[in-house]
């Protein structure tokens, strides 16, 4: 009963799957049996999979000369193969924060889509990155290509991790995909709260009459997938407040539908409904100042500030963090500007 029982989706960039192996199956090596199951994929890729501990058997890490026996539960998490779009190297300036023999970490500025697709076949992360690594070479003399583990939205600013060869990618892959790792981000919300920190745990998933949004569905509920956000206030304005998330899970929108879900849209977010003015004061001048806020920063506040996990190599713990955007300081500024000169009747 061979079967792939999660995949992420077309979309996604890696995927799970699980199969069970059928009664009278012959016993040969993991690698050769998962090359003739799984669609799209190479023997060296799945041998990847396994030195990065991608592949278990019976809920045990095995390598890739494994004897596959009948009734063997075999769990495997893959990147998905590249789409057959031909990627331009494209010359496009981009903030290098760390490089190494494994990986890059971009501090990606808002505006610039991470990778080629629909509507957006050029001048992405990834076409920048193909024309920064042209001349660099793997070990075997093939050529460096940048391999994503993760994202970060289109108008979304800060650090995002690419890889340079595909044992760095599985090893990373398998990282985000248990969470084992730390990411922080610094959002700009509507409203105040009581509390000084907080959790959100609600399944974010399409919106079932807009696929182009998330929403959040209850927790157990066999819609979306489960997510847990944590917040915690930095800085208060009264009418907007400045958080750190942090992200227990990772899915799309996760933090811009849960903080909307709990009545804190983000500051400028169209997509959330935190591009209209939710709280303060019907005074003109308010009024002004926030539309003044929005002209400068015309895309939602939030920023990646930090990400910590081990790297794939050395497996000693790193961490990077980036400084906020001048949008995003510009506009905090702002706000503590009007604070502490808001009249005393508002």
């Amino acid at each position: 009963m061979n079967e792939i029982e999660e995949s992420t989706g077309k979309d996604a960039l890696y995927e799970h799957f699980r199969f069970v192996v059928d009664p009278g199956t012959e016993i040969i090596r993991i690698d050769k049996y998962l090359f003739n199951l799984i669609r799209n994929t190479s023997r060296n890729k799945v041998q990847q999979a396994a030195k990065a501990g991608c592949i278990l058997v019976n809920d045990k890490v095995e390598r890739q000369n494994y004897k596959v026996k009948p009734g063997d539960v075999i769990s495997v998490l893959m990147p998905n193969p590249p789409r057959d779009t031909e990627i331009v190297p494209e010359d496009i300036p981009l903030e290098i924060a760390y490089e190494d023999d494994d990986l890059i970490v971009i501090n990606k500025e808002a505006g610039m889509v991470v990778h080629p697709a629909y509507a957006n076949y050029t001048g992405t992360m990834v076409n920048a990155l193909y024309y920064y690594l042209q001349n660099q070479k793997l070990p075997d003399g093939s050529p460096v290509k940048p391999l994503l583990v993760h994202r970060i939205d289109k108008n979304t600013s800060g650090l995002i991790v690419v890889t340079k060869n595909e044992l760095a990618q599985m090893r990373l892959a398998k990282i985000f995909y248990d969470h084992d790792l730390e990411r922080k981000y610094w959002a700009l919300v509507w409203g105040d709260f009581e509390e000084d920190e907080g959790t959100v745990v609600g399944n974010v998933g399409r919106h079932p009459k807009d696929r182009m949004i998330m929403t959040v569905f209850p927790e157990g509920s066999e819609q979306g997938k489960h997510a847990v956000t944590h917040w915690k206030v930095l800085e208060r304005f009264g009418y907007v407040t400045l958080v750190e998330c942090q992200l227990e899970t990772g899915r799309t929108h996760q933090i811009r539908v849960h903080m909307q879900h709990i009545g804190h849209p983000l500051f400028s977010d169209e997509t959330y409904g935190g591009n209209r003015i939710l709280k303060g004061t019907t005074f003109s001048k308010y009024q002004q100042f926030v539309r003044n806020c929005f002209a400068l920063m015309p895309r939602q506040a939030l920023h990646a500030k930090s990400i910590g996990f081990a790297h794939p190599t050395t497996n000693k713990f790193v961490r990077f963090e980036s400084e906020l955007p001048a949008d995003f300081q510009a506009v905090l500024e702002k706000w503590r500007n009007y604070v502490s000169n808001r009249p005393m009747e508002e």
